[in-house]
């Protein structure tokens, strides 16, 4: 099995979330009439004030949370559950402690019932792509935060996603850290072109990473604006440095002063 680097785009078409309410209490609306369009390939960071529904909806687009109205497509097909041709990563790997960093990149191919020879070139692959060739056998706790998160970003890859959804993976990371995983993601994405849906409540890193910055209002969730990222590419860390990043940088935080102090 090879990667192919499929992409898919993602419309969010007047999308409402609200959880129902407590014994006394009134419905929790998350997420009201919002709307969004992906294009395939595109990498797109949502940042947003604490508990906005940034993370709500990447659940919504992977199938496993349900809008209360609206609609999202994904490659012209409504999403109705999870689906292969979206994964998601979390903040914390959540790897399997008793498999091999092998056996946790193959584990969905394993479900999908993909026999033993194709999951594990699969894997291989992937392994040497995010830059852990050599450690095929290691098990989670001999890794570092960082190295967990690289087997992370493989485990989704392997089941070749049109859609990669990443839940602030890097925000358990020291900052050095971080910062290294970023370039690491972009040369990943730059191999593959996927179309990535980054949330993060850090706005150095959506600058540095996306095409488009999408700023979220505090809860219940709208778009407040999609601020287009004119950077060359490839980008190097220093490039935070640049007259050009300080300006997108104090752009994005100018349209969320209001939001985190009203939160």
């Amino acid at each position: 099995m090879t990667v192919d680097g499929r992409s898919a785009s993602v419309v969010v078409d007047h999308v409402h979330l609200e959880y129902p309410a407590t014994t006394g209490g009134e419905p929790l609306v998350a997420i009201a009439d919002l709307s969004l369009t992906i294009a395939g390939g595109e990498f797109v960071a949502i940042i947003g004030p604490s508990g906005c529904g940034k993370s709500s909806l990447l659940y919504l687009i992977n199938g496993i949370a349900k809008p209360t109205s609206g609609t999202i497509v994904v490659d012209g097909a409504a999403v109705m559950r999870p689906s292969p041709d979206r994964a998601l990563v979390f903040q914390d790997a959540a790897l399997l402690p008793w498999r091999s960093v092998l056996a946790n990149v193959a584990v969905g191919l394993q479900i999908q019932g993909r026999g033993k020879a194709e999951r594990e070139t699969a894997a291989v692959e992937l392994i040497k792509l995010v830059g852990l060739e050599g450690f095929e056998s290691k098990l989670p706790h001999q890794l570092s935060g960082g190295m967990k998160q690289r087997v992370g970003i493989a485990r989704a890859l392997c089941v070749d996603p049109e859609v990669l959804l990443m839940d602030e993976p890097f925000g358990a990371l020291d900052a050095q850290t971080r910062q290294l995983m970023g370039v690491e993601l972009l040369r990943i994405w730059q191999q593959r072109r996927k179309t990535v849906i980054f949330v993060t409540h850090d706005i150095d890193e959506a600058v540095f990473l996306a095409d488009r910055v999408v700023v979220m209002s505090k809860r219940p969730s709208r778009v407040i604006e999609e601020v287009r990222i004119d950077l060359p590419r490839p980008r190097a860390l220093d490039l935070e440095n640049t007259a050009e990043f300080r300006g997108y940088r104090q752009q994005i935080w100018d349209m969320l002063k209001s939001q985190v102090s009203a939160a």
